[in-house]
């Protein structure tokens, strides 16, 4: 049971990324399985004794820590550019990759023209748009869902061109000839194929022959449960399973071989984009929220709309993911209000819903019952043990676990790496 699996049990941006560089330490392989460069993670780690950040999109978190190797894998979309631009920035800010990044063989390409159609497609849909990222992702998994994309290994193919100028030609069909030069991404991509491939492995045989080895993998998830395609709020979520289930599917690893699944959980409730959103406070909580926890994104810079922590969210979640463990983050964000609210439950007409709706009109009606607890008002972020947490603030974490029914590990009061306290 070597392998531990942290996953986003929210809409994203719960803080995995602290997690992942927290756990990598004792880890020999940090993998990804889903989702792309869409991904937004940002690690605060002491460099020469300086606090320096770190902002990881397509890698794997875990190559922070200069021993675990990063592996991307086969269920992840790829924008080569992209790759070697994080990598050159990693570099700059004194990370070494060389000989501890891979990528699967077996892993879709994203092109610059997925980029282009993503855009389109959002005008398309007008007033419904998704609120994508603008990173080419969806139409990438499309055409891998249509039988229609290009993986990692194409790039070394002779026949590339002639597959490459197949696929453009059929987006102009369905959306237009937009401007893209076709014949100068195939030149590119000749350079691109040389330089990438030292980073290309099989990355089934070489991800069990590391475990059969007895080395010990951890796997850092993308988005998070409520953007997973079938558990979400579809249509507004990715276009990957964010899922315990994506982590087998997308890395080619069985069910047995993984031994613990941890949910990172933001103490309250943040989310991107369009679509439903029941505990989001449109109002002087939400802001206090959005600016004492910084709330912008990695990848994009938008401001992430805010509410109280949802339950029947996490409930949902746990349902899914069967976590073995939650890590509660931000949890200094609260310091300063009086009482804090947390929705434990939704009611349409007066009825309570069993779990969370599939259909965003039921969704759309529900009110949410809310408990009432009461602040700590002292800051937090200088406390060193759970233990030393203010009793408020302790009911708090306490009233979350027993509530989901899922035990608390670790609980985030800052930004910092020794921000983290393990809880009792």
């Amino acid at each position: 049971m070597s392998v531990t699996v942290v996953l986003g049990s929210q809409w994203g941006d719960e803080g995995k990324g602290k997690l992942v560089d927290i756990l990598a330490a004792d880890f020999d392989l940090c993998a990804r399985c889903a989702g792309g460069n869409n991904a937004g993670h940002t690690i605060v780690v002491p460099v020469n004794g300086v606090p320096k950040q770190f902002a990881f999109h397509l890698l794997p978190s875990g190559l922070v820590n200069p021993k675990c190797v990063g592996l991307i894998g086969s269920g992840v979309v790829v924008h080569v550019p992209s790759f070697f631009k994080e990598v050159e920035e990693l570099e700059a800010e004194g990370l070494d990759c060389s000989n501890r990044l891979f990528i699967s063989d077996r892993a879709h390409l994203v092109f610059d023209f997925h980029q282009i159609v993503d855009g389109l497609k959002e005008v398309e849909l007008g007033l419904s748009s998704i609120g994508t990222t603008g990173k080419g992702i969806g139409p990438a998994y499309s055409g891998k869902a249509s039988r229609s994309g290009l993986r990692v290994h194409h790039l070394f193919d002779p026949t590339f061109p002639d597959k490459f100028r197949r696929l453009v030609e059929g987006r102009f069909k369905r959306y237009g000839h937009f401007e893209y030069d076709t014949e100068g991404e195939i030149e590119r991509y000749k350079i691109l194929a040389a330089r990438l491939r030292p980073y290309v492995v099989d990355s089934l045989t070489y991800l069990h022959t590391a475990l059969a080895a007895g080395k010990r993998v951890l796997v850092e998830g993308a988005n998070a449960l409520m953007l997973d395609l079938d558990f979400g709020t579809y249509p507004f979520v990715t276009s990957s399973n964010t899922t315990v289930g994506g982590v087998c599917t997308g890395l080619g690893i069985p069910p047995r071989r993984i031994g613990k699944v941890v949910g990172v959980v933001k103490a309250y409730t943040t989310r991107v984009g369009g679509g439903p959103f029941p505990t989001e406070q449109l109002n002087e909580i939400g802001t206090h929220l959005q600016e004492v926890g910084r709330e912008y994104g990695t990848t994009t810079g938008r401001r992430r709309r805010c509410g109280w922590l949802d339950v029947v969210v996490l409930k949902h979640s746990n349902l899914v993911n069967g976590y073995d463990s939650f890590n509660l983050t931000k949890l200094d964000v609260l310091d300063a209000l009086d009482e804090i609210k947390v929705g434990v439950r939704y009611l349409v007409d007066g009825v309570p819903l069993a779990g969370f709706p599939a259909d965003l009109d039921v969704l759309a009606k529900v009110q949410v019952e809310y408990v009432t607890l009461p602040g700590w008002k002292t800051p937090i972020t200088e406390v060193k043990s759970y233990d030393a947490l203010p009793e408020n603030c302790r009911k708090y974490v306490e009233f979350i676990e027993q509530t989901v029914g899922v035990r608390i590990e670790w609980v985030g009061v800052g930004p910092r790496r020794e921000s983290m306290l393990l809880k009792p």
